[in-house]
Order: C-alpha cells, then sequence, then structure tokens
C-alpha cells in the first residue's frame, strides 16, 4: 500500500513539473514611492505631518486577456514624523499586504483604485519599546506612461490604524491622508 501511495505521489509530481514548463509566469513590478502624511486625528502626541517612503513588490493576477489588470503586493514603507513644540519624533514601520485595480486597459495612462492590510510598529523617540498596530489603507491614483518600462504615477490613500491594548478597551488610534508619487518599473 505504502509503495503504491509513493508511486502515485512521484507521478503526480512529475506530472505538475511537466506541466508547469508551460505554465506563463505572472508579470511582477516593482514600486517606491515618497509624499507627505497628514495625521488628520491621532491619540499619540506626535507631529501631523510626515514624510512616508515605500517600496512595493506586486504580480499581475489578472487583465490578461484586454480587461483591466489586477495585482497583489507585498509592500514596505516608513513614515518618519519630525518633532513639534512639545511632540514627539516617531516614526511607523508598515508591511502588509495590499491589492491594485487598474480602471483601464491597453491605456497610455490609467486610473486606478487600491486598498490594503498592514501591520504598522510605531516608535517613539524618548519612549520604550513600540506600539503594533492593523491599518485599513484605500488609495486611488492615476499612472503615467503605462506603456513604458518604467511609469510614474500619483495617489491619494486615505488609512485607518488601530493599536489595541492588552487590558485596555479603548485603542490608540491614527487617522490619515497621504499624497504620493512614485514609479514602477
Amino acid at each position: 500500500m505504502i509503495k503504491h501511495l509513493l508511486l502515485v505521489i512521484v507521478v503526480l509530481a512529475m506530472a505538475v513539473c511537466g506541466y508547469s514548463q508551460e505554465i506563463e509566469k505572472a508579470p511582477k513590478f516593482k514600486s517606491f514611492e515618497i509624499g507627505q502624511r497628514y495625521l488628520a486625528s491621532s491619540t499619540f502626541d506626535m507631529k501631523n505631518m510626515g514624510t512616508t517612503f515605500l517600496f512595493d513588490y506586486a504580480w499581475q493576477l489578472s487583465g490578461f486577456t484586454g480587461k483591466p489588470a489586477g495585482y497583489i503586493s507585498v509592500p514596505l514603507g516608513y513614515t518618519y514624523f519630525y518633532a513639534g513644540e512639545g511632540e514627539k519624533t516617531g516614526g511607523i514601520l508598515s508591511y502588509g499586504w495590499t491589492v491594485r485595480h487598474d480602471l483601464k486597459a491597453n491605456q497610455k495612462h490609467i486610473p486606478f483604485f487600491g486598498y490594503g492590510l498592514l501591520l504598522n510598529q510605531l516608535r517613539m523617540k524618548g519612549i520604550d519599546g513600540s506600539s503594533f498596530g492593523h491599518q485599513t489603507r484605500f488609495d486611488f491614483g492615476y499612472q503615467f506612461n503605462a506603456d513604458q518600462k518604467v511609469s510614474p504615477y500619483v495617489k491619494i490613500e486615505y488609512s485607518y490604524t488601530r493599536y489595541p491594548h492588552l487590558g485596555v478597551t479603548e485603542s490608540d488610534k491614527i487617522h490619515s491622508v497621504e499624497i504620493k508619487g512614485g514609479v514602477r518599473f
């Protein structure tokens, strides 16, 4: 019985390997963006404006037959908040998953929208440790020269981040709006 099961596994593995040679790999895209993050409201004692950087690695999931494309990506970003008077310097490291949908196909300039779920690690100068939170993000943007290998884009983004604490019923929160520009390659 074990020999038969092993034989079936080997045959299936060989069939999958043989078939996978015919499967076309999904196109991959990298993005780098920079922008300003404005904290519309926050329970933290930080400046309400910061500079944000983000690198993103995306795979195309749909849109291979002339329809608008869809992508899933893994972003890694950092926002630095400069200290204002009576405020603390802080930084937020963000990572997670995002999904982006093009609203047009086979055009030179393409509008898009996206959403994401990210984890955030907040650190503030002068305070030991860090706080972890969950960020929900929505964005809308416009990609220029999408038919080129390197294409710029602009976008506006809204996000809500919740930082829960063990034993505390009310979580710390950040509502933010970001304006970013970047390039895809």
